[in-house]
């Protein structure tokens, strides 16, 4: 401040007064002093201060006015009780020494007075800087709102789509699923007449093979009827003939010796030649084939090649005979001897094992 002590003691310096005590002088001076001091307590507190605009001026205006206002009563009651000028000097040492305290006092509390002030300031400050960043932040968070706002509708939207869509696709899948279950029950339907279809088809099955195998065996029969008919048919006709040979068939040893007779051939030249045999095995037929083979006899020790003439069958179960016919005349006048050998089911071009039944056709008929 630019007032202070110095010129207060220097304003309020002792007085000599030469004249007797005079009351009215006496007030017209002190209040003349008053006035100074107001004067000096106006240049010491700047009106500036006043106009802070803070909310603490009006308080600093107040305390003012009244110590202003205890000063100007404290110098009226003092100078009416000074009977005389040294008492007057005495009271304005001491109320200097009380003004200069209050002074003090009254500079303390503007200190303080400017510390808060100033402590408010730099609160409003952050004040205000923490209310420019909130609503920075509140626009910030605002506009986030909205938008937030606006994606949770375009999410409504999509999740009551996707609700309406999973809705339907149950409504689907039920209706899948209670297909499925016919088709299922369909299909355990069509397997059960499937399997009863198949029990059905194997017993058919079984009766065709049955039916086939009878058919089979009767047509077997047929034919063997019809050949047994045409067999008596020619063994009467090959009995009357004029020019017959008929030669005994015999057992072939190891050593291709002949041993006993074990059929019969009935042989007409230049026509046809019927071969008989007994007793062979009947379960060579199952597997294996009794093969009848012709050839020309050489020179002793030598031998044509065989031709085949056919296979034997069975011509009657109960006399176990075995027959067979060849009528090609032919070849017929190109061999001389015949014999049987073991072959594979349903013949070979070439005998494949030993001859067991052998006969020898003579030129000369010995049944004329």
């Amino acid at each position: 401040t630019g007032v202070g002590i110095p010129e207060l003691a220097a304003i309020h310096s002792d007085v000599q007064e030469k004249t007797a005590w005079d009351a009215t002088a006496t007030r017209r001076k002190l209040f003349a002093r008053i006035r100074e001091e107001e004067r000096v307590a106006k240049k010491w507190f700047p009106l500036s201060w006043l106009a802070l605009g803070n909310r603490y001026t009006s308080f600093a205006g107040a305390a003012v006015a009244v110590c202003v206002a205890l000063m100007v009563a404290g110098a009226y009651h003092v100078g009416r009780r000074m009977p005389s000028s040294t008492n007057t000097a005495i009271v304005a040492e001491t109320r200097i020494q009380q003004l200069t305290a209050e002074e003090q006092s009254v500079q303390e509390r503007f200190r303080e007075q400017d510390d808060q002030m100033l402590r408010l300031r730099e609160e409003s400050s952050r004040n205000e800087q923490e209310a420019s960043r909130l609503k920075s932040l509140l626009r910030t968070m605002t506009e986030r709102f909205n938008d937030t706002a606006a994606a949770k509708s375009r999410t409504d939207a999509q999740i009551r789509e996707l609700s309406d869509q999973r809705d339907s696709l149950s409504l689907q899948l039920r209706e899948l699923e209670q297909a499925n279950q016919n088709i299922h029950l369909e299909l355990a339907m069509l397997r059960t007449e499937r399997d009863k279809a198949v029990l059905r088809t194997a017993s058919l099955e079984s009766k065709i093979d049955e039916l086939t195998a009878t058919t089979r065996d009767q047509e077997r029969k047929i034919k063997n009827d019809e050949q047994y008919l045409t067999s008596d048919r020619d063994i009467r006709e090959l009995m009357g003939a004029r020019r017959l040979y008929i030669a005994d068939v015999y057992d072939v040893d190891s050593r291709s010796r002949t041993r006993k007779s074990f059929g019969r051939v009935f042989y007409t030249q230049g026509k046809s030649l019927i071969f008989y045999a007994f007793d062979l095995d009947p379960e060579v037929k199952n597997v294996n084939a009794f093969q009848v083979w012709g050839r020309k006899e050489m020179t002793p020790g030598t031998q044509g090649r065989p031709k085949s003439l056919g296979i034997l069958y069975l011509d009657s179960e109960s006399n176990h005979r075995w027959v067979m016919r060849f009528d090609d005349a032919k070849q017929l006048e190109e061999i001389d001897a015949v014999f049987v050998t073991v072959e594979p089911h349903g013949g070979s071009p070439k005998p494949t094992s030993k001859p067991f039944l052998y006969a020898l056709l003579r030129k000369e008929v010995n049944h004329p």
